[in-house]
């Protein structure tokens, strides 16, 4: 049914075949809609509650984002794997190791969800009861918090399945684990956790529009894979059984196992005889992360930059353009109302597509050449507002016992210390000590960005609209203080696109940021801004948000 190679390695006998996976819903990334709410908003009702850490050996490595996705395909090769697997065909690694098993099963048990139920979690928000009866998904949610009779009986009586979603948010070492693979991947990485019990199915056949890696924490799980009718799946949806064929791979994902397929692959999966019950965990990533995705973040900025310098494209369209059917437009503008061809917009030898794709060729060219800049606005930002924030990193917020401001140089106000800075342009803002990390800068001091992958720059309109020429602004996104216990959750409170979020410079900063991300340490005087004023705010700025340190004596 699937081609396979073996291998012996350290980690003993180990194979790789072609696999697959299982939906899980992953919540849908908007466009240009980020807003983090603010400290005074009333929260939604989210548990702190985090599961006890297991003293489990780790077959993982966490030196850095790389290390991590190379160890989770140990033995593997990530460059095999990219070439030869990803967006291309499944990938099962099958492993005979009981300390991988053993680690696998520390991530999540039944054991632990039948703990957080007792923690208050909610039907919908948290858990999704489902089953798949005569190729259909019957839901079998109820209203309110989940209750652990209730579920031992939807496992035990009503052979259901059992998803929680995004456990990442209780489970410590998968904070750890998705932290990682964000950086890696540059994209949100989502989970989900299914529990299935004996000879019973929770989804019927369907396909992903993310690309799925799958660990098996306990038991086992046939998996029946089917080839893509839509490869590359832009969206989730569901295939009958007398559509799909008959299956590609047909196999046994046993605990320690890992299976990845990419979206657009139709799978089922259910709990075979013989198995109490199966539990494994999805991590699911590059949704809405495409070509097509990433043109349309992009077009907007090359069009206005273009039309700038391009009095062609700032020409009228045709007149009733508009009114016209697109037949019309095939073929040149016509003018109901006279019955006779509109030349007037000089484009005689011309149709209206044909004037657009000149201008999309011209532009193409102009991309092509380096004369535009690919400037990746509300993408950039809404993965960066949205990821989890560093592993371990993030801060308890001090309150402030009164608004304080003006002060000259360091007041304390209760047992917080506030110091008063100006920045990106005479702003002045308040800072608490307690926040930032280490020594204030100084045009004296050697400095370096903490957390890159935990921040973006961006360089868009800015807020103030007026009916003087459009400024352009730089714009510096960070994840430091995005909230462990909402991530992937789904977005709170006003949807209205908020840039305020991010530290604004003038356009003249950009060189300076882009040498603060390239360097590993760098003197605040080599800055490329023009007054010490300047370099001043700019590391300042950086410093205040927890994203810049100093360089001491001993590093």
């Amino acid at each position: 049914m699937s081609d396979s190679l073996s291998l012996t390695g350290e980690v003993g006998h180990t194979e790789w075949t072609e696999g697959g996976t299982e939906k899980r819903d992953m919540p849908k990334k908007s466009r240009g809609h980020v807003r983090r709410r603010s400290g005074d908003e009333e929260d939604v009702p989210v548990k702190q509650v985090r599961l006890e850490s297991r003293d489990c050996p780790s077959p993982l490595s966490f030196n850095s984002p790389s290390s991590l996705v190379t160890s989770l395909l140990q033995p593997l090769g990530t460059d095999v794997f990219f070439r030869d697997f990803w967006e291309k065909k499944p990938l099962h690694l099958q492993r005979n190791d009981p300390s991988i098993a053993s680690y696998y099963g520390s991530l999540f048990r039944l054991a632990d969800l039948q703990h957080l139920v007792s923690e208050g979690l909610q039907y919908g928000r948290d858990v999704n009861v489902v089953r798949c009866i005569n190729g259909k998904k019957k839901v079998l949610n109820r209203t309110g918090p989940v209750k652990t009779a209730v579920l031992s009986k939807n496992l035990r009586q009503d052979k259901a399945s059992i998803q929680f979603h995004q456990p990442q948010r209780f489970q410590d070492e998968l904070w750890r684990i998705q932290e990682q693979m964000e950086s890696f991947f540059g994209a949100l990485v989502g989970s989900n956790v299914y529990i299935t019990p004996e000879e019973s199915q929770g989804l019927p056949a369907h396909y992903d529009d993310v690309e799925v890696f799958i660990l098996q924490l306990e038991g086992q799980k046939r998996w029946r894979l089917y080839s893509p009718t839509v490869p590359l799946a832009a969206e989730y949806s569901t295939e009958s059984e007398d559509r799909i064929g008959d299956p590609t791979h047909d196999i046994i994902l046993k605990t320690g196992d890992l299976l990845y397929f990419p979206r657009g692959t139709i799978h089922q999966a259910n709990t075979p005889a013989g198995v109490d019950h199966s539990t494994h965990l999805t991590l699911s990533t590059y949704q809405k992360m495409s070509w097509a995705d990433l043109l349309l973040d992009i077009f907007p900025s090359l069009l206005f930059d273009s039309s700038r310098t391009d009095v062609g494209l700032r020409g009228g369209m045709p007149r009733r353009l508009l009114l016209d059917d697109a037949e019309d437009r095939s073929s040149g503008t016509e003018d109901r109302s006279s019955g006779t061809e509109d030349r007037s917009s000089g484009t005689e030898d011309r149709s209206t597509g044909g004037r657009l794709a000149a201008g999309l060729r011209s532009l193409a060219g102009r991309v092509e050449t380096g004369l535009l800049d690919l400037r990746s606005t509300h993408m950039k930002r809404d993965f960066i507002m949205n990821r989890l924030p560093p592993y371990n990193q993030q801060p308890t917020p001090c309150e402030p016992r009164s608004h304080v401001v003006g002060l000259s140089a360091a007041q304390s106000v209760g047992m917080e210390t506030y110091v008063c800075v100006c920045v990106c342009v005479c702003v002045c803002v308040c800072v608490c000590v307690c926040e930032t990390g280490g020594k204030m800068p100084s045009l004296e001091d050697t400095v370096y960005l903490r957390f890159k992958d935990h921040m973006v720059i961006t360089v868009e309109p800015g807020p103030d609209r007026t009916d003087e020429a459009t400024e352009l602004l730089v714009l510096v996104f960070h994840s430091l203080k995005n909230r462990r216990e909402q991530h992937m959750m789904g977005e709170l409170g006003d949807e209205e696109e908020d840039v305020s979020l991010g530290l604004q410079f003038p356009l003249s900063h950009l060189p300076a940021l882009r040498q603060l991300r390239q360097a590993e340490q760098l003197a605040v005087s080599r800055l490329q801004l023009p007054t010490q004023e300047d370099r001043l705010g700019l590391v300042l700025a950086l410093w205040s948000e927890n994203l810049l340190l100093v360089v001491s004596e001993h590093d």
